[in-house]
């Protein structure tokens, strides 16, 4: 068995998708980056081709190559800081998969589709997702006081005066200490203000945020 010059160019092609979308994760320092994303377009592009070759029912091979996909994208799913990081890179490995196995199929229209659709998510719609968040954030705050008979129900109030809606919150109290912990949604403006305001106060011994 031979690769004809029609196969050869379909690995090329999935070289080159693979290499520009391995690049913009590259450029955002991500997990999975260059060298990667061309290694599993390729790769499904060649086990696409293998399966129409010597097998009577590709699509069987072609179900373990997503299942294959789907372990290297949990291993890129992490958690950092209480919350999931990786979700839009273990996507992007998904589509990258699928994208070569379109291309190994020769299903050349809808596999340069899905790419220009996929790419123009990545970067046209970045602008408005940092736009979103600057309007809409979670973030996590601890704080640890001297123990003064009382609960850190101020603080509390005071996130409400910033205009920040308080998802979740706990305390617990350790000896002569005290310490809360809140999980705060808010623009980014409302948060900034509110760490300059804990940063400066006096009663405050621990603040991480």
């Amino acid at each position: 068995m031979e690769l004809l010059p029609e196969e050869i160019f379909k690995l090329l092609l999935s070289f080159f998708l693979g290499a520009i979308i391995g690049t913009e994760r590259e450029y955002r320092s991500k997990s999975a980056g260059l060298r990667t994303m061309i290694l599993i377009a390729v790769g499904s592009t060649l086990f696409t081709i293998l399966s129409i070759k010597i097998s009577s029912d590709a699509g069987r091979i072609a179900a373990n190559i997503v299942t294959g996909i789907g372990f290297i994208g949990a291993g890129i799913i992490f958690r950092e800081n209480n919350r999931v990081v990786g979700i839009t890179t273990a996507a992007i490995v998904w589509v990258t998969a699928a994208l070569g196995m379109g291309i190994g199929a020769g299903f050349y229209e809808v596999s340069l589709a899905c790419f220009i659709i996929s790419g123009l998510s990545l970067v046209v719609l970045t602008p408005i997702q940092r736009f979103i968040r600057k309007k809409s954030q979670i973030r996590n705050y601890r704080l640890m006081c001297a123990y003064q008979h009382k609960t850190l129900k101020k603080y509390e109030q005071l996130f409400l005066a910033h205009d920040l809606k308080v998802l979740r919150g706990e305390q617990s109290r350790t000896g002569n200490h005290i310490t809360g912990s809140w999980t705060l949604q808010g623009s980014e403006k409302d948060h900034e203000k509110l760490t300059h305001n804990l940063l400066n106060d006096a009663e405050i011994k621990e603040f991480d945020f």
